[in-house]
């Protein structure tokens, strides 16, 4: 793959506009797909024609949907290399809000392994063979050539971004580019859960209006994106658990679509991530309340 173009940065790393629009338009070049990050340096919210995924898109999809929207509002499924696309509107009002430009490794056929702190620096230096580095706020990010499936908290300060995920752009970095190392995939192999759901009694709304939902398939898809929600989180987890909870419920709590099974499966993702039994009901029934069901 052609070497990322080499970027002069602002010495405090975050260059100033024309500067972030200057470089989602290099990038490309390179084959690197690109994306504009917002305050707090996460992705454009949908818009609204796509909210909630009403659209059917792309986001946090197995794979993407079929949404058309011209807008930079599905995460990493929205990051293109096309400079027509990236310059114009509705993308050029994105970059004036900018704070930071973003790339889908996956979609260059990259893998960053995502270093956070000292000792997951030391760690890597000792486990993972030398490759490009990107010194970032926090760690660095390690950089391998070659596609894997992405995940957060492969092990203390470590995260596997690739396919489905994002990095922010922080210079051409230094090093060679090397092949993603076995070790590397490793990492993101999922160990079968000893965890057993323990039996509970749980209220679960029967709903009184008109189901807005157009298929099963979408409730489906709700609560996977919620199972992923739960499962991806590397920290907070009562938090996110209680936010994802809530998300569910303010989408499907009053029509009656929910059943035990749903339910179930939200409880299993929890406890996966190491919840009690009592954290999980205790973050339902306050959702419930919260939204008077």
């Amino acid at each position: 793959m052609t070497q990322p173009v080499p970027i002069r940065r602002a010495p405090d790393h975050r260059p100033r506009l024309p500067g972030l629009l200057r470089i989602a338009l290099e990038l490309p070049a390179a084959g690197v797909p690109v994306l504009p990050l917002r305050e707090g340096k996460v992705p454009f919210g949908n818009c609204p024609a796509c909210a909630d995924n009403a659209c059917g898109g792309r986001p946090n999809m197995k794979t993407p949907g079929p949404c058309r929207c011209p807008r930079v509002c599905h995460g990493w499924a929205a990051a293109t290399t096309d400079p027509a696309v990236i310059a114009s509107p509705p993308w050029a009002a994105a970059w004036r809000q900018a704070v930071a430009v973003a790339y889908h490794p996956g979609g260059a056929g990259l893998t960053v392994v995502d270093l956070d702190d000292a000792d997951a620096i030391a760690w890597a230096r000792t486990a993972l063979p030398a490759t490009r580095t990107v010194e970032t706020t926090r760690g660095e990010h390690w950089i391998y050539r070659g596609v894997m499936a992405s995940r957060n908290a492969v092990r203390p300060g470590v995260d596997i971004k690739s396919t489905m995920a994002y990095a922010r752009y922080l210079g051409p970095g230094t090093g060679t580019l090397a092949d993603l190392p076995d070790a590397v995939r490793a990492l993101a192999v999922k160990e079968p859960s000893t965890v057993r759901p323990a039996p509970y009694a749980i209220a679960v709304p029967t709903g009184a209006g008109e189901c807005p939902h157009r298929t099963p398939t979408y409730l489906d898809r709700g609560i996977a994106m919620a199972e992923q929600r739960i499962t991806e989180a590397s920290s907070a987890i009562h938090a996110t658990v209680y936010r994802t909870f809530l998300a569910v419920l303010s989408v499907h709590g009053r029509c009656g679509c929910l059943t035990d099974t749903h339910v179930a499966r939200l409880f299993t993702a929890a406890q996966a991530k190491g919840e009690t039994l009592r954290h999980c009901t205790d973050a339902w029934t306050n959702a419930l309340t919260r939204l008077g069901l």
